[in-house]
């Protein structure tokens, strides 16, 4: 991650120079500063003007670092031309660079260029700048590490690796506990079971507590783990399906939420409950045509073994919400293809039962840059899942009429919530990688939903009620 470092003088080494420039602000060259404009002046040390417009969010000030980095590839070290400026949108300066420059090299073993690792910013107040740092640290720091999870491959993150990684965050005062195949055997979780049961690395429950200081029920968050998904029987076509190492994504997010909570000490309780597996085809795979007992004790006809990521929820919720009772649930899942029909890779869908939960979470995304767009659940689509020889029928079966299954997802998640709890669904696919580079990180894994999640706490459930 990118070490900022903050002095009222500039370094001495001559080093490549990023000057933040506000719309309006004369310069002799002509300089136009609005957002996104860059000017890469000739000359020693080399100095970019990087133009802010007229910046009225901390987003705003992020997607300008981000810009700025963008223009200094190989570059391991710069200096920021920040006078003048406050600590806090230097901060918000800093984290852009720090998401822009981030890169997953670990198994790269040659052509290894040379990474943005260091940036040294001549400010006013060099104290206040490192406060003001502090407090925008944890955040960005949870959210590549979420980052690096998804770039992972399977063979490498398996589910067993993945429960390890997530062992880890123990050091940081997260208590985590993992359940085994047994133990998830005598708890019934059979949906989570079958859909980790073609597979040599067996499925995993992670549970990530953070305790928070306020005597209050926590918050859950609820992630789809698959390390990877071939679609099991109900094979994908070859053509993409590399692709599929990033089906954890949801997981990721509500892990790297939680460590962003315990970085910055959140006096918010807050429990992750993880659903991990590989839906492999084998011996044990499950079938469509199965009918499978969930934890909830709700059976569910399977109709198609490629729409597992419901599956697995199903069992996550139930436990999030029978075992520790939450404030509000949310689940994070890169969960149907339908949604990036509909909405691209530029918005995730935004599913729930509780309007003030969806509007905070709406209003959180807005302020990170990580957009949500309402869905509906009709009466209808719960409807369509009913089922001739069990509880509820997974999805709709494929057809001449085939139906907008984000909704049938949504509303089969819904039936393992219940009702008094407020509940929202986010169906991050589409959204948890990128082919190209966006305005806060390079392609590849986006770290979706952890700045998101860990914005809705702070602003919503840090407070007694």
């Amino acid at each position: 991650m990118l070490r900022p470092r903050f002095r009222r003088a500039a370094p001495d080494a001559p080093l490549p120079v990023l000057c933040p420039v506000v719309e309006g602000a004369p310069r002799a060259d002509g300089f136009v500063a609005a957002a996104g404009r860059v000017r890469d002046m000739a000359g020693e040390p080399r100095r970019i003007l990087v133009g802010l417009g007229t910046p009225r969010r901390r987003l705003d000030w992020e997607q300008a670092g981000a810009t700025a980095v963008a223009q200094l590839p190989e570059t391991p070290h710069c200096a920021v031309a920040a006078e003048g400026l406050g600590p806090a949108d230097i901060a918000a300066f800093a984290a852009g660079m720090a998401l822009r420059a981030w890169r997953f090299e670990a198994h790269r073993t040659r052509d290894i260029k040379p990474a943005l690792d260091r940036a040294t910013f001549t400010v006013d107040d060099p104290a206040a700048c490192r406060e003001a740092w502090d407090r925008a640290a944890p955040a960005i720091r949870a959210c590549l590490f979420a980052r690096d999870l998804v770039a992972e491959p399977a063979n490498h993150l398996t589910t067993r690796n993945f429960a390890k990684r997530l062992e880890g965050l123990a050091e940081f005062g997260i208590h985590v506990d993992v359940w085994g195949r047994k133990r998830l055997a005598r708890a019934g979780f059979g949906a989570l079971l079958a859909v980790g049961g073609g597979s040599a690395s067996p499925p995993r429950l992670a549970i990530l507590r953070w305790r928070g200081t306020l005597d209050l029920p926590p918050v859950a968050f609820v992630g789809k783990g698959l390390v990877f998904d071939t679609g099991g029987i109900s094979i994908k076509p070859a053509h993409g399906m590399e692709t599929m190492r990033a089906d954890m994504a949801g997981a990721a997010a509500c892990a790297g939420a939680m460590l962003a909570l315990a970085l910055r000490h959140s006096p918010a309780p807050a429990v992750a409950v993880l659903a991990i597996a590989e839906n492999a085809t084998g011996a044990e795979s499950y079938r469509p045509g199965d009918v499978l007992r969930t934890a909830s004790g709700r059976t569910v006809e399977v109709v198609d073994t490629d729409a597992e990521g419901r599956l697995v929820l199903a069992d996550a919720l139930h436990h999030a919400i029978s075992a520790f009772r939450p404030r509000a649930v949310i689940d994070a899942a890169t969960l149907t293809g339908a949604i990036v029909t509909a909405l691209g890779h530029h918005k995730a869908g935004l599913f729930g039962t509780d309007a003030a939960l969806m509007a905070g979470l709406a209003a959180a995304g807005e302020e990170v840059g990580e957009n949500l767009w309402p869905m509906p659940i009709g009466t209808r689509h719960r409807e369509d899942l009913r089922s001739a020889i069990a509880d509820i029928r997974q999805c709709m079966p494929a057809g001449s009429r085939r139906q907008p299954d984000a909704s049938h997802a949504a509303a089969f998640l819904r039936d393992f919530v219940g009702e008094g709890v407020p509940w929202a669904h986010l169906d991050i696919a589409g959204v948890d990688t990128q082919d190209k580079p966006h305005a806060l990180g390079p392609a590849g894994p986006t770290g979706f939903g952890v700045r998101l999640l860990d914005r809705l706490v702070a602003a919503q459930f840090e407070a007694e009620p």
